[in-house]
């Protein structure tokens, strides 16, 4: 049986933790360029400015403000206020669109303070709060992201507590961890948005399927119950296996392009983009920014051998 598709994956995931590489990667001069390919720039302006270009041609968006792992009070402060200006942003952007809601600001827990030592849960909780309320007023969706599985109860709670108000609010569930069918079953009421990816952690065994194949098929098997379920499946794949099922399942359940969505990774498949939007399905991209992007790059490389090559080209190359 066959390991997940990139044989480096559990070296570069290490390396993703490590301050000692991420030293070395950040400073090294090419880098900045490399990067440039999967993240939207490192301020507002520059985001808002791809976000344009991304609307332009049909498609909508999904923005990361990137940071995790937040242990001071302060940054997590500061997240929260990022996300509250480029929120209203977005909303003016999007004004007059029309359609499934052109705006999505995706958010991560342990950004908000979820990891800080002290109330790090009611912290984050009220953080999204915040976020949420001021999606609502400028008529932007929130997600708030998977992280890895020490984090899903967690995330989970907040997604379920949040709900009360904004029953709109999306979240993420990860193929390869082992509970994801159940959690598929119980969050994915009437109306209900879940994103449903494969995941990109490091994670033991015992908690996450290590065989590609198995996390393939528990895709599916999450897809199928999303598509039959009541909600609205967001399917977060590059696979055109995945896409394949995917269309299999609208047409089954007698879904329309309102009913559902696709989403890609900014910098990632943007041909395929292209055709899902002009066949008329909602195509969502993933379009993260910040000075924080370290480890959803190194996460990137780790995902497709094909992203890790051209990383490597690009420095042989630059050399």
């Amino acid at each position: 049986m066959s390991k997940l598709s990139n044989p480096l994956r559990p070296a570069i995931l290490a390396a993703a933790r490590s301050p000692r590489m991420e030293r070395t990667i950040t400073r090294a001069p090419i880098t900045s360029r490399i990067v440039e390919r999967f993240i939207a720039g490192e301020a507002r302006p520059q985001v808002l400015e791809v976000v344009a270009g991304l609307l332009d041609s049909g498609r909508v968006v999904s923005i990361d403000f990137l940071g995790e792992d937040t242990t001071d009070r302060a940054a997590a402060d500061a997240t929260v206020t990022e996300y509250l200006a480029l929120i209203g942003a977005l909303g003016e952007q999007t004004a007059n669109a029309r359609g499934v809601m052109p705006a999505e600001v995706s958010v991560k827990l342990s950004a908000l303070g979820a990891a800080l030592p002290q109330d790090g849960e009611k912290i984050a909780l009220d953080n999204a709060w915040k976020i949420c309320a001021q999606a609502q007023a400028s008529s932007v969706w929130v997600t708030i992201d998977a992280e890895d599985h020490t984090t899903t109860d967690t995330t989970l709670r907040i997604v379920r507590e949040l709900r009360a108000q904004y029953s709109w609010l999306g979240a993420v569930l990860q193929s390869y961890l082992r509970r994801t069918e159940a959690d598929c079953r119980d969050m994915s009421g009437s109306g209900s948005r879940i994103r449903l990816c494969k995941g990109a952690y490091a994670e033991p065994e015992s908690v996450a399927f290590q065989d590609r194949e198995e996390v393939d098929d528990s895709y599916r098997r999450c897809l199928a119950i999303l598509m039959r379920g009541n909600g609205y499946p967001m399917v977060a794949s590059h696979d055109p296996a995945m896409i394949t099922e995917a269309g299999r399942l609208v047409r089954e359940t007698r879904r329309t392009a309102s009913d559902f969505e696709h989403q890609m990774l900014y910098g990632i498949r943007d041909v395929e983009q292209a055709r899902i939007a002009a066949a008329g399905d909602t195509m969502r991209v993933y379009v993260p920014y910040g000075s924080q992007w370290y480890g959803y790059f190194m996460r990137r490389l780790a995902e497709r051998p094909s992203n890790l090559k051209f990383f490597l080209r690009s420095l042989a190359t630059r050399s």
